[in-house]
Order: structure tokens, then sequence, then C-alpha cells
């Protein structure tokens, strides 16, 4: 009997697609009146003819991921077409911006400065154990936060897991550090383009709107999960029969029974060239001057969503971010003195590697385009809001975190849970008076804390299995982490709702 493996983010949204196109010939067609903004005003939802035939509804099936890349929206039907004229509602910006981005990602990396850097960190800390510790999982989480560092966590095993052996500690403090590291970054996203961007844009608002809340929630998950992986450390320090994974043959003696080095040396680690370092800070610079141009300072600073932008705001968006990677490769690239064959090819290969989730993204806004065109998004989003109606503002932002919890199960994609659900989350704020930069943060968080322990992705199931860590031994190793971030999620998440 073959073994079930859940299927990709790609084929579960073909799934979606044709169940929504299913659904919309049962779901009655109906629309909200709409403001000068263009968001739905709540209490005006009637029933409407949806107008279309048999006919124009297989024809938008047929071109849901067209619609779903560079899709118009008529400014007098509403309805999407590529040859309408009116307003962009595919996800061309936001498609490119990631392939952009998984480029300029792919270069740094082929420099070799990340690695190593990481790696010379981990060698300077290698006789301070718990330093080392918060030193490594705030690099990851930092690399999380601002750029959605996570799959790329697999290639650290080799040099994390017998650096934690040769210093008393076990293979689960490894996992710890890795996964948990890179992996809260992720949760509390500030800049994260695959996470915060993708949702942002979804939802109609700037990528640097509710940042403030995002990087309070960054710095205290970030040192609660920290303080959890050095106290279970230390623990097994003490009295290694307290240790969740075990210990395999050689791994008492400083080393694995594969032949793992127990601790580095400087020959095995090698320093950073001047090379590398100048690739590292420029890396560093170009996500800063990300992070300066797309927030709002006069909103921030003063706290005032209708402030006047001051005249050092850029307010930039996903075309001007994806040109910012693009140029940010090609300099990465010549600083790095690659030549133009490798730099061409590199690029090429990093915007390859990011077609996967660019898909996603456009399949996903597929699906909305159907909806939209059969007049049934309105029909749900009245649905729910008779749900959420009479709540405060807090307990809302609670619910849409609870929500979309089993949401980010289902959708094994970032990029694609946030395309699809946001549509309907984004007015649903309006709704209830709360800013739409919150419900942002409370679908991240959700989709975040998922993938600290969900059997289908490949960061924690790969993990594990390359620290030789059993998967049931992590589930009771994270538990009391994933319930403490939980209930600190819903915390702010609360808190973020009720002053906005």
């Amino acid at each position: 009997m073959r073994k079930f493996s859940f299927p990709s983010a790609l084929t579960v949204l073909v799934v979606v697609t044709l169940a929504v196109w299913l659904l919309a010939f049962l779901v009655p067609s109906g629309q909200y009146d709409r403001n000068d903004s263009g968001a739905p005003v709540q209490g005006t939802y009637h029933r409407v003819d949806s107008g279309q035939s048999f006919v124009d509804r297989l024809n938008d099936l047929f071109l849901a991921p067209v619609n779903g890349l560079y899709g118009i929206q008529d400014e007098r039907t509403a309805l999407v077409a590529p040859d309408n004229v009116g307003a962009l509602y595919g996800s061309a910006g936001v498609f490119l911006f990631v392939l952009a981005i998984g480029a300029f990602i792919t270069v740094v990396f082929a420099t070799g400065a990340l690695d190593r850097g990481i790696g010379r960190l981990a060698h300077r800390l290698r006789e301070r154990g718990a330093l080392l510790i918060a030193g490594v999982m705030v690099v990851f989480s930092v690399l999380g936060t601002v750029e959605g560092f996570a799959e790329e966590t697999l290639g650290f095993y080799g040099l994390i897991v017998p650096l934690m052996l040769a210093l008393g500690y076990d293979r689960m403090t490894a996992v710890g550090v890795i996964i948990l590291g890179a992996g809260v970054g992720v949760l509390c996203s500030t800049v994260n383009p695959f996470a915060t961007g993708v949702a942002s844009s979804a939802a109609g608002i700037s990528l640097g709107d509710g940042i403030v809340l995002r990087c309070a929630m960054w710095i205290v998950l970030t040192g609660v999960t920290i303080a959890y992986v050095i106290r279970y450390a230390a623990r097994v320090r003490r009295d290694p029969e307290r240790s969740l994974s075990g210990f395999l043959p050689g791994d008492r003696d400083g080393g694995d029974r594969d032949g793992e080095s127990a601790v580095p040396t400087a020959s095995e680690v090698p320093a950073l060239t001047s090379l590398h370092k100048t690739v590292l800070v420029a890396t560093a610079l170009v996500f800063a001057f990300m992070i300066f141009s797309v927030v709002p300072w006069s909103s921030a600073l003063t706290g005032d969503a209708d402030a006047t932008p001051y005249g050092f705001e850029l307010g930039w968006s996903f075309p001007q971010l994806a040109a910012l990677f693009l140029c940010a490769a090609v300099l990465v690239g010549l600083v790095a003195r690659m030549g133009e064959q490798r730099l061409s090819s590199t690029i090429v290969q990093g915007a390859a590697d990011f077609v996967s989730p660019a898909l996603v993204i456009l399949l996903a806004r597929g699906v909305t385009t159907i909806m939209n065109n059969s007049k049934i998004t309105d029909t749900v989003l009245h649905s729910i809001e008779g749900v959420v109606k009479g709540t405060s503002s807090g307990l809302f932002a609670v619910i849409v975190f609870l929500v979309n919890l089993p949401l980010a199960f289902l959708i094994p994609s970032t990029s694609g849970h946030a395309t699809l659900a946001m549509p309907i989350l984004a007015p649903l704020a309006d709704f209830a008076g709360v800013s739409r930069a919150v419900v942002v943060t409370a679908w991240q968080a959700a989709s975040g804390l998922m993938n600290l322990w969900v059997p289908t992705t490949a960061v924690t199931i790969g993990g594990v299995a390359l620290a030789k860590v059993g998967y049931d031994r992590y589930l009771r190793f994270v538990w009391p982490l994933l319930a403490v971030l939980l209930l600190l999620i819903c915390g702010f998440v609360a808190l973020g709702a009720a002053v906005t």
C-alpha cells in the first residue's frame, strides 16, 4: 500500500479552485454598496443577479490562473478579465516581486557569505553555550522576520548538531535552535515579503502598516523562545537523563556515530574575507532600505493613520521593491566578482527556484476572481459578518487568529493562504473597526505558529530527520512553548486591535 503524502500547495489550490467554482452555482450572489475608497459599507448587503451563463462561468474557470496574474477589473461592471479596461486585479506585481527577491537571495547564498558568517558566529561562541544558542537563534530570527528564512536552515544541521553535542547538550537542543529560531522570526514577520508582503497586498495596505506591533511581537516572542530553548538545554546539560531526544552511540563522546567532528575547527569554518564582509553589509543595507521605503513614517510616529506623509517618505510598493531586489542582486554579484555568465545564470536560477510560490500566489488570486465574477464574495463576507457582529475589537482579532489556524494546516503555503483569505478578512476588519494591519498580523501569526509543528512542512520534518530526532519527541518538546506563544499572540493582536 502506498503511503499517503499531503498534496503540494499547487494541487491544493487547484482543488480549491474547482470546489469554489462548483459552490458558486449554489451560493446566492449579492453585493454591498461601496464607499469612495471601494470598501464595502456595513449593513448594505443585498442580493443581485450575477448575470453569468454557464459558458461565462466555464470561461472564468479556464482563465482563473491568467486572471490571477494580470486580470483587469472593469470600472463599470467590476468583472475581471484579461482584456478589460480598468484597474489591475491580478497579482502581477507580487508575482514579479517574489521572483526578484528569489534572485537576490540566491545570489547572496552563492557568494557563501551568509553561510560562512553564521558558521563563524557559531565557532566564536563555541565555548559559551547559552550565548551561542541565543546568538544563533537571534540571527535566524532576524532572517526569518525580514525575508522568511526557513527552508535555508536545513543546511545548518551539519554544523549545529555536532556543536551542541560537544557542548554537552543533545540533538533536540540543535533542533530547537534551528527550527524555533527561524520559525519564531517568520511567525513575527515584520517585512517578510512572502508573508507580510503578500498578505498586505491582498488586504490593500502598505507593507509597513502595523510594523510597530509586529516589531514588539518579534522582540517578546523571540525572547521567550530563546529562553525556552536555553532552559531546556541547561536542564539536559545538568541531567542528561532528562533529554527528550536521547543520545545515539557516540553522542556523549563529543561526536555522533557517523563520525561527525565534535567541534568545528578554524580550518573547517574559514574566516570571513573582506569580500564576504562587504556582501553581508550590502545585504543588511538592502533590507534596511526596504524597511525604510515601505514604512509610513508619519502614521507610525504620530499614531494618526491619516497623517500627512513626511517629505522623506518613499511610500514604495511591490513594483519598486521588485526593481530594488533585481538591482541589489546585480550589485551583490558585481561586488562578489561573480562574472557576467555566473551572475546571469544565478539570477535566472534564483528566479526559477521561486516560481513555485509565485505560481501559488496567482492560483490563489485566480480563486478570488471566480468569486468576484460570480458575485459571491460579498455573500461569504455577509455570512461571516453575522458571526463577528457585536464582538469587541480585541475579541474579533483573536477570532481571526484562531480561525486561521486550521486554514494554515489545510493550505500549506503562506503566500497562497494569504492571497485566499485576505479578500474576506480585510473588509471584516473594516466592519469591526479594526485596522487591516492587525488582521494581517493575526493571520501571519496563525500561519507561523502552525509551521512550527505541522508535519506538512519540509522545515519541520526535514529538520528532525537531519538531526535524527523522532517527530513524536519533537512534539513533546515543543508543545508547552506553542501554548505559551498562542496566549502571547492572542494578547498582542487583542491589544493591537484595541489601540487602533
